[in-house]
């Protein structure tokens, strides 16, 4: 059960707007760099940029993620 305590810290500005953009950041940012990466430099480069930004994404998601304690 969770309950809400009004004596609970809240989270600073800048967090709570960087939880709110990672999801947003990630989605608009994996589907253009990718491909531009694929085109300029080489398909093997653009394969390894896409693990490399979907892992960093998916740990900022893990880590700003607001579950119940």
């Amino acid at each position: 059960m969770v309950l809400n305590n009004s004596s609970d810290p809240k989270a600073p500005s800048g967090l709570r707007w960087f939880v709110a953009l990672t999801p947003l950041a990630g989605a608009m940012i994996f589907p253009i760099l990718v491909p531009i990466v694929m085109t300029r430099v080489s398909i093997g480069a653009g394969v390894g940029v896409a693990l490399a930004l979907s892992s960093l994404w998916f740990v900022a998601m893990l880590k700003t993620s607001e579950m119940p304690h």
